[in-house]
């Protein structure tokens, strides 16, 4: 019996709520894009705002987490402050902004680092992956309220655990819910004028094994408690006497492959690339305490490699996700690949750490032609390819 592929279909990109019908996007973008740009966790807020709550023309609105600006962009007229750690994420509602019609100065876009100014009357948070970046947005959001600040978050129920309850009583005040929705579910915090609030736990520092290094780590950072155990094999693994090479940390977290890659060759440049601001922040404040001002290095917080030159390195470093905020996908690895071939110099080379079941090897074969292995062990491959001469 012969089986029938068929293609998938592109997915429908119309959101379509109490505010109106809005076009919206994910990033970064697929030739045939499977995934929509929001899920029913934003409709069912956004529905709720549009039919129950029907906030005042004036109310001063907060966004925390808004994936790809669907809240940002529906509640335009508001003209919302959006808080986010993702450059994508902004990027994307940049995007959508543009899509709709609409300019970007109707929405002020604050990174997770940024300082809030004045109280706020609505805040709207899109529960996130790491609870820890939740708990440093609730004590950073606190002194922005009032009592009567309605603070409601929205996540699904999936993606719920009965921490975030805990959570949101420990630092805002007195929680509800509401019914769930499309397995969707909305959380009401009432502010507590007699909060103590704790002091935040964040960044995290500790020790990094071996060395003298204390290690930051801002509440978003990927292991951030301690080193996680891809990046302790690739760092018995660092290439070594580069010279007066350019390196650059893909992805890097807080930056612990560039620091060690500048200690094993002196001469080197490393850049630092993430699309986390809090990721690119712990980078730099790690690289500055372990050298000061003797070495030479940059920070960038952007997508991939979009923003560097082409042939301008002799090194890459990666360590690639292989998430994208709820969802586990290749897409954001498979594009620092690509993207890496065209930033190498001649002669350049891509090391890339994955779980050997991820198939990097095929990509890179595509890419460059070839691979190497330089290391592996039964959970970790470290692959390298060369541009050629």
């Amino acid at each position: 019996m012969n089986s029938i592929h068929l293609k998938p279909a592109k997915v429908e990109n119309l959101l379509t709520v109490g505010q109106r019908t809005f076009r919206l996007h994910r990033l970064p973008k697929r030739p045939v894009e499977l995934l929509q740009a929001w899920d029913a966790a934003d409709e069912y807020l956004l529905n709720y705002l549009a039919e129950d709550l029907k906030p005042s023309a004036d109310a001063r609105i907060l966004i925390f987490n808004d994936t790809f600006g669907a809240l940002a962009v529906a509640l335009n007229s508001f003209r919302p402050q959006a808080v986010s750690d993702s450059y994508l994420s902004q990027q994307a509602t940049r995007l959508n902004l543009a899509e709709n019609g609409l300019p970007e100065s109707v929405v002020k876009l604050l990174n997770s680092l940024d300082a809030l100014e004045g109280k706020f009357d609505l805040v709207l948070i899109k529960a996130p992956k790491t609870l820890a970046l939740l708990e440093d947005e609730l004590i950073r959001l606190y002194p922005y309220l009032t009592p009567t600040t309605q603070v409601i978050l929205a996540g699904m129920t999936k993606t719920l655990p009965s921490s975030i309850w805990k959570m949101l009583e420990r630092l805002v005040g007195p929680t509800k819910t509401a019914l769930a929705r499309k397995k969707a579910r909305l959380i009401f915090a009432v502010p507590d004028a007699q909060l103590v609030l704790p002091v935040s736990p964040y960044p995290v520092n500790y020790r990094l094994e071996g060395t003298e290094y204390l290690i930051s780590n801002h509440a978003n950072v990927f292991s951030r408690d301690n080193l996680d155990i891809g990046t302790r094999f690739f760092l018995q693994h660092l290439p070594v006497g580069l010279g007066a090479s350019d390196i650059i940390d893909l992805g890097c977290g807080n930056g612990l492959l560039g620091l060690m890659a500048a200690k094993l060759n002196p001469k080197a440049t490393v850049h630092f690339v993430d699309e986390s601001f809090m990721a690119v922040a712990s980078a730099r404040e790690n690289f500055n305490r372990a050298f000061g001002l003797e070495r030479n290095a940059t920070y960038r917080v952007t997508d991939c490699l979009v923003n560097f030159e082409e042939n301008s390195a002799d090194i890459i470093l990666c360590n690639p996700p292989f998430h994208q905020h709820n969802t586990i996908g290749d897409q954001i690895a498979i594009n620092m690949l690509k993207q890496s071939r065209k930033v190498l110099r001649k002669g350049g080379e891509l090391w890339v750490i994955g779980n050997r079941h991820l198939g990097y090897h095929t990509v890179l074969d595509r890419l460059f032609g070839h691979h190497k292995t330089v290391a592996a062990n039964t959970k970790f491959i470290i692959l390298k390819a060369r541009v050629a001469l």
